[in-house]
């Protein structure tokens, strides 16, 4: 119930943080963006509202609101971007290195073939749309670790999705995050964005359901 409420009120929560934590506030989200994506066993992180919020809280840099404080968009998205696309990379290796191993006991030879055949053909599509899902952004690159999808391939896809997923909703949130209607009603906001997120994947394993 309390990881429920912070991202439910996340704008409260990371308007504190930039008010008690001042410049290490970007260390502090850096990290949060690279556990989601790097760690296999933290998907549950809120890295979509995250992004929104800080693109939102950046538009309001040096108000009274943030005591003068505030954040650097750019700056904020730069450093984003890097943490998702190393989070991304660790979570491919672990993948790669240990998945298998760890994970060998769980998994049926079958359906490692099915994802080494489903990464070979839709792996940049995968790894891109993936960026914004919850809970998926997190297992894509563990699982294309796994089904062995090439290094080079992987990363490409990893920088290009990083960036659309990073710059594209910091920004959303920095132009449209004070509207008055959307910052009263911030929670709303945050569940719209949570159910759009899932509509594309849900669509995909419809359409996977259907065909098999």
């Amino acid at each position: 119930m309390e990881l429920v409420d912070f991202i439910m009120h996340i704008d409260k929560h990371l308007q504190e943080f930039i008010i008690n934590y001042d410049v290490w506030v970007y260390g502090i989200l850096f990290l949060i963006i690279f556990v989601e994506t790097g760690l296999v066993l933290m998907p549950f992180l809120p890295g979509d509202s995250l992004l929104f919020a800080a693109g939102m809280l950046a538009a309001q840099s040096g108000t009274e609101e943030l005591h003068g404080k505030g954040l650097n968009v750019w700056l904020l998205m730069l450093l984003l971007w890097a943490a998702a696309v190393l989070g991304d990379t660790l979570n491919y290796l672990i993948g790669k290195y240990f998945g298998a191993k760890v994970f060998g006991r769980f998994l049926d030879p079958k359906h490692l073939k099915q994802t080494e055949d489903f990464f070979e053909k839709h792996g940049g599509k995968a790894v891109i749309y993936a960026r914004f899902a919850p809970f998926i952004r997190t297992f894509a690159p563990f699982v294309a670790g796994i089904g062995t999808m090439n290094y080079r391939k992987f990363i490409s896809y990893n920088v290009i999705g990083g960036f659309l997923w990073i710059f594209g909703i910091t920004l959303i949130g920095y132009f449209f995050g004070n509207v008055p209607f959307i910052k009263s009603n911030f929670k709303i906001v945050v569940m719209g964005i949570i159910v759009l997120s899932l509509v594309q994947p849900a669509i995909e394993i419809w359409k996977a359901k259907r065909g098999s």
